[in-house]
């Protein structure tokens, strides 16, 4: 991807990158942490890798999009490159004008109260079907549907960003089909189980994963999972209730399946329904064991905390008076407001839990988060 935004702006653009951190949109821990995946990211080429902040991340399209997005704004980029199984601009603007349109979401609403084994996906699917036809089927997509949420963001908040389309090539979202370009979910599988993806993997990212893979530093699911639901059994029924996305009794139905089963996957699928997906269920079952409640990801993020950065990157830092303040020494989020400290509190307690839950422990020590400044490359 970064190579052909290069192709198409110029070997001398300067390429900023929002990431995800220890947590993903899927509803799951990273393989990798954030400073390994942030480091990865700059060998191949990026000029400066940000940390979506965890409420973000862990978030619907809709606010994931809007937080990546506003950060990216921030910083003072100008154009938002983004993958797309379709790699139509022409149709994902119209879908996005779509879904500005004031009375889109009343009409997906009323389709849903009409039909109550609809989720909103689905009813927004059939809502655009009416009025733009086969150009709907884009939001079957995972990735369309991301391209669809930055341009309303873009086009909601009048940010003048310009957008590059880049299509995605190979296996679907989540496919484990072969072929010469993997899914991410199949790269994962294969170093879970100790298989070569060398093949599939730009070979100065493989060196980082390879050298992390050797010390320990990736996740062991059996201790994750305990740690997740150790903290999930102490929690009230109440508390469910103030999750993000917690409506339309989604935060019940996840509190009773937690009764009932004894495995996240077990959990998750149990609450789930054609109305709430299993995503829907594993972002709720995080964000309750991190400890994130609905209105931590309102509005933009409050900084910019800075991962990783090539030389580029570094020149941008020196010269950009962005309009969020930059995070690159950690200590200095004490001088920011009392949201951002607590914002970074919180990511910082999960980190603490995320390294907990590697595969090796020698080293660990809680508070990393606070003494990690960017790394170098």
């Amino acid at each position: 991807m970064i190579e052909e935004i290069r192709r198409r702006l110029g070997e001398d653009v300067t390429t900023v990158c929002v990431m995800s951190g220890d947590y993903v949109q899927r509803g799951e821990s990273a393989w990798f942490d954030k400073f390994v995946r942030a480091e990865a990211a700059c060998r191949c080429g990026a000029d400066l890798v940000l940390e979506l902040p965890l409420p973000w991340s862990l978030s619907s399209a809709e606010s994931f999009a809007s937080g990546a997005v506003a950060m990216l704004s921030a910083v003072g980029c100008d154009t938002i490159a983004f993958g797309s199984e379709s790699g139509n601009a022409d149709s994902l603007d119209r879908l996005a004008d779509f879904a500005l349109e004031p009375d889109a979401c009343a009409q997906i609403y009323r389709r849903m109260d009409e039909d109550a084994s609809l989720s909103f996906a689905a009813a927004r699917q059939r809502t655009a079907e009416k009025l733009l036809g086969p150009e709907a089927s884009l939001l079957s997509h995972a990735n369309d549907i991301l391209a669809v949420e930055y341009l309303k963001s873009i086009k909601k908040n009048k940010l003048g960003l310009h957008t590059l389309v880049i299509p995605r090539k190979g296996e679907g979202h989540d496919s484990m089909a072969g072929g010469t370009y993997r899914s991410a979910m199949q790269l994962r599988d294969m170093l879970k189980r100790g298989e070569d993806a060398s093949p599939f993997i730009p070979d100065e990212a493989m060196k980082v994963y390879e050298k992390a893979l050797k010390t320990g530093k990736h996740q062991n699911a059996e201790r994750f999972e305990t740690a997740l639901l150790s903290r999930l059994y102490r929690m009230e029924a109440e508390e469910f209730d103030k999750l993000p996305d917690a409506g339309g009794g989604a935060g019940r139905r996840l509190y009773k399946a937690l009764q009932e089963g004894c495995g996240i996957e077990q959990i998750t699928v149990a609450a789930s329904s054609k109305r709430h997906t299993v995503a829907r269920m594993r972002r709720m079952l995080l964000c309750a064991a991190l400890g994130i409640c609905a209105e931590d990801a309102d509005g933009a993020p409050p900084y910019l905390r800075v991962l990783a950065a090539r030389r580029n990157g570094r020149e941008l830092l020196r010269r950009e008076k962005g309009k969020l303040p930059f995070v690159i020494k950690p200590a200095s989020v004490r001088r920011l407001d009392s949201r951002s400290a607590e914002l970074f509190r919180l990511i910082a307690r999960a980190h603490d839990l995320y390294c907990l839950c590697s595969a090796d422990l020698n080293g660990f020590r809680p508070g990393a988060d606070w003494e990690k400044s960017l790394i170098l490359v």
